[in-house]
């Protein structure tokens, strides 16, 4: 850990202007080790070269020459997306949209078989605003065989996962969400969307005039607001925040 605090601090990636537990202002101290001498704790200079470079790596030196994380924008609105487990053969994807409205639908799909074609599932209104912003954990399984059967596959989605996208190119956290009237409201099946994680462009092919004299989808969300108790967490869904913005009840 000192040796990654010590790089990325002299690549100017890390802010020097906080206070932490260890006193005082500035990272310095994370570049350091404690060591006992005779019973006291001395501190020194972590190593100063990575041991193993196939797990750690200096800034001069890096996997990629970009990070594993990209933003994605276009007229749908803005996601991110991380690439550092996709292979770039399966960074871009133009196909029809399939929407669902919740994993469970996308799955079940999955066991029918009607999924053994390209697409890019679009699983709408599971942002923060709709129902919490669950882990759709789910969704990669399928996907994932979808795509090493062959099958050009991607997702889209305004809900969030957290490592869970693993090889699949995934867009989530979408913004606008779709209870929010977001733009991924309005996509319907078949509609031709391009996903390119290279460019970070994430573009829905359907031209403007169709969109605005399209209507935003509407979805029964009372299965995921009442029982278990979650009526109690009603006033927070009310008043969430952007999930781009941190998903936050705090706005400052």
């Amino acid at each position: 850990m000192g040796f990654l605090m010590r790089e990325l601090r002299k690549a100017g990636l890390l802010h020097d202007d906080v206070k932490t537990v260890m006193g005082g202002t500035g990272l310095a101290a994370y570049t350091q080790e404690p060591f006992l001498e005779n019973g006291e704790v001395v501190w020194r200079e972590s190593v100063m070269e990575s041991l193993d470079d196939s797990v750690l790596r200096p800034v001069a030196k890096p996997f990629a020459p970009e990070g594993g994380m990209k933003l994605l924008k276009g007229n749908i609105g803005r996601s991110v997306i991380k690439i550092s487990a996709v292979k770039p053969d399966h960074r871009k994807v133009v196909a029809p949209a399939i929407v669902f409205h919740s994993q469970e639908e996308l799955q079940s799909a999955f066991k029918r078989g009607d999924l053994e074609k390209d697409f890019i599932a679009v699983v709408r209104f599971q942002g923060p605003k709709a129902c919490g912003m669950p882990e759709l954990h789910k969704l990669t399984p399928p996907l994932g065989v979808l795509q090493d059967r062959g099958f050009k596959v991607a997702l889209l989605t305004d809900g969030r996962m957290s490592g869970a996208s693993g090889k699949i190119p995934a867009a989530i956290h979408m913004t606008p969400e779709a209870l929010d009237n977001g733009p991924i409201s309005l996509i319907r099946d078949g509609d031709m969307i391009e996903l390119d994680a290279e460019s970070g462009t994430l573009q829905l092919l359907v031209s403007e005039e169709e969109l605005s004299a399209r209507q935003p989808a509407q979805c029964d969300l009372s299965a995921v607001h009442y029982g278990m108790g979650r009526e109690l967490f009603a006033p927070l869904r009310a008043t969430v925040g952007l999930a781009e913005e941190g998903a936050t009840v705090f706005n400052w």
